[in-house]
């Protein structure tokens, strides 16, 4: 397996550093030193928001805190992930170059303020980053302690200036090729909105055009497109003066602002930042959420990746800032781990003094002292990486599961207008089948429509309303070769640039897929419900189970019928089918079910397909099991996100992976962790 950070190839342990801000605070460089040492911490990410101390002048750089800061922390133990710092321009640039701030979407331009307030199309910004990366990149690539790049900081938002209008036309010109195309992908003769000129093309603006959903979906494409060249620029200067340090930006998750997957190839590592909202009612639903997060940044490259940030307490920026109860930091922490990362990293190390982030969570409180619950909880977190390092860093994850989550998907969702306005809950949908599958131990990718499904047994694609081109023939040769699909409702109704499929739906020849047509769809009001009851050897329990929102009308046409509505006009009418196709099988789930037939779905597929599970054992009710491969060593995290203690008895032949003491049984308190080690399963060949 290839180490994420090459020239230092371990777990590791730390956070965001922002030393610029205590410059004039002689002792405090010194003091943090000693805590990191007490902390367990191997590394830093510097100089991300400390353009204006790198370049206080045009052209007149000072890297001299930067180069004594990483020298003194790396002769302490402490790498360094350095980064770019584009995420926030000095007030200078601004001043002198005022086509470098943002346009917002009522055309209107930025004043000076915030992070990410510029216009990622800019010549002029481009040129400027461009100029501080290359030479960040000549003064410290070569630095030993200087062990990864992060570009950037959590790309986000978009410019609607004239030069982002202008390259968004070029951009439209280049897709579609002649106003004709344009015109019938966009269906722009609705409404009259024919466009007989490229000058006539504009963003979808808040007092414009955004009835045309071709517009819409081809602008947040766009704007996908053009971070991406940002971000592909930033790593050029960097990659020209040494090519073989790897780089990383921080990404946000389910963040629905751009499309994760197109940044897969052109980093070294994903990185991402993860703030759940512990202790908000249920939290086994909020650690399947964040589980599934994990599972997302890992499946952008299918590969291990790294925890860039998450709070030692708490936030500043959520509804309430609720402190982390006892056990909960090493907990979440150790959950990220065993889903694939290689590191546990915080933001902040040190609290700001001032400013907007003066009360959000850090390592080192006012205080400026180790002396607090917080501190000791990442001390217990770095003593748990240390133990775990050499043993837990060769190892990975390999799903024989797919779930298809796609940012393209998604947009078109949103802006469908109907059949309910209300909601159509596409994300809440992914997670409630990811969490049904990770309740049961049974690791699972998270992908988009252009990957791969050849290393699947099993593929699930809830509410795959726009189909992109090449997707139904690649679910068609799956299904064909042995695989097993799972479709459900609100599937096949629009091809790639949103216009309805002809035909009949699920479109594109997936009714042959699935072997049934949906006639119709009907949309529930809140809190209407209808039932989904199973006929007698479906492989269900005998129950009626609850659904809602949105119920397909569907004829089978060669399907076998599991289960059945129990109520209204389609009363008995197919609510779960499942049909072979090839050597395979394709089940179709018709209407918005809830966790407790997801639940039971997913074992009876388990069953049948010998899905591998974490752990073969019966476990207590918010107890999960996650699992890390290896050729010599397989290891089990126990994760308790219950509030009460639970026993867990294990199967023969397991051992702590601290100790190497075999064990028969674990007794997990409240939001408390075990790993255990067990034979290995072997490493297949993965890489792309």
């Amino acid at each position: 397996m290839k180490a994420v950070t090459p020239r230092f190839p371990h777990l590791l342990h730390g956070g965001d550093y922002n030393p610029e801000q205590w410059l004039s605070y002689p002792d405090v460089l010194a003091k943090d030193i000693e805590l990191m040492k007490k902390a367990h911490v191997n590394c830093v990410s510097l100089g991300i928001f400390a353009w204006s101390h790198l370049e206080p002048e045009e052209g007149v750089y000072d890297f001299s805190w930067l180069e004594t800061i990483i020298k003194r922390l790396y002769e302490n133990g402490i790498y360094t992930i350095l980064a770019t710092p584009s995420g926030a321009r000095p007030r200078w640039m601004a001043q002198k170059y005022p086509e470098v701030l943002r346009v917002a979407n009522n055309g209107v331009r930025n004043a000076y303020g915030d992070r990410h307030n510029h216009c990622l199309t800019s010549p002029i910004y481009r040129d400027k980053v461009k100029q501080i990366n290359t030479r960040l990149a000549q003064h410290f690539a070569g630095n030993p302690a200087v062990i990864l790049w992060h570009i950037s900081n959590e790309y986000s938002g978009a410019c609607y200036c004239p030069l982002c209008r202008k390259a968004f036309i070029e951009w439209v010109k280049q897709k579609y090729g002649t106003l004709e195309n344009l015109n019938h992908a966009w269906w722009a003769d609705f409404w009259s909105h024919t466009y007989t000129s490229w000058d006539q093309v504009e963003p979808p603006l808040a007092n414009g055009d955004s009835t045309l959903h071709g517009l819409n979906l081809d602008w947040k494409r766009f704007t996908t497109d053009q971070t991406v060249d940002f971000m592909r620029e930033e790593i050029r200067a960097v990659k020209q003066v040494n090519p073989t340090l790897p780089v990383t930006a921080n990404l946000m998750g389910f963040f629905d602002g751009l499309d994760y997957f197109r940044f897969g190839d052109d980093l070294d590592v994903v990185s991402w930042d993860n703030y759940p909202c512990w202790h908000q009612g249920d939290n086994v639903a909020i650690a399947a959420q964040a589980a599934a997060s994990h599972d997302l940044m890992r499946s952008i490259k299918r590969a291990p990746w790294l925890l860039m940030e998450s709070t030692p307490s708490m936030t500043n920026w959520q509804d309430v800032s609720k402190l982390k109860r006892p056990g909960m930091h090493e907990l979440s922490s150790l959950q990220a781990v065993a889903h694939g990362a290689q590191s546990v990293q915080y933001f902040q190390w040190r609290k700001s003094r001032g400013s907007f982030e003066k009360l959000h969570g850090a390592v080192v409180d006012h205080n400026g002292e180790g002396n607090t619950r917080v501190f000791h909880d990442v001390e217990k977190t770095g003593e748990w990486l240390q133990q775990l390092d050499a043993k837990i860093y060769p190892t990975r994850i390999q799903p024989r599961v797919a779930l298809i989550y796609d940012w393209e998907n998604r947009w078109a969702v949103e802006d469908a207008k109907g059949p309910r306005n209300s909601g159509l809950h596409y994300l809440e949908t992914v997670l409630a089948h990811h969490r049904a599958l990770w309740e049961k131990g049974i690791a699972t990718d998270l992908i988009d429509m252009t990957k791969s499904l050849d290393r699947y047994k099993l593929v699930v694609a809830p509410m795959n309303y726009l189909y992109r081109k090449g997707y139904a023939e690649a679910l068609r040769q799956f299904v064909e070769n042995g695989g097993t699909l799972v479709g459900t409702y609100w599937s096949g109704i629009v091809d790639d640039t949103d216009l309805c499929c002809l035909g009949g739906m699920p479109g594109q020849g997936m009714m042959e897929v699935f072997g049934i047509w949906n006639e119709e769809t009907d949309a529930l009001y809140e809190g209407e419900t209808n039932t989904l009851v199973p006929e007698t050897g479906s492989g269900l329990p005998q129950k009626a189970y609850e659904v809602r929102e949105l119920c397909a009308l569907v004829h089978a046409q060669g399907a076998q019928v599991l289960a059945a509505y129990g109520s209204d006009f389609y009363q008995g009418t197919p609510a779960l089918t499942v049909h072979p196709y090839g050597k395979g099988q394709a089940y179709y789930v018709a209407a918005r079910t809830g966790l407790d037939f997801l639940r039971d779905f997913y074992e009876k597929l388990r069953l049948e397909l010998a899905l591998p599970r974490a752990l073969q054992a019966e476990l207590p009710a918010g107890v999960i099991a996650t699992r890390r491969q290896g050729d010599e060593h397989d290891f089990v995290f126990l994760q308790n996100y219950g509030d009460s203690e639970q026993v867990v008895q294990l199967p023969a032949g397991m051992t702590d992976a601290v100790t190497g003491e075999p064990v028969d049984k674990v007794q997990l308190p409240a939001y408390g962790i075990s790993v255990l080690q067990t034979a290995g399963s072997g490493l297949a060949a993965w890489e792309e």
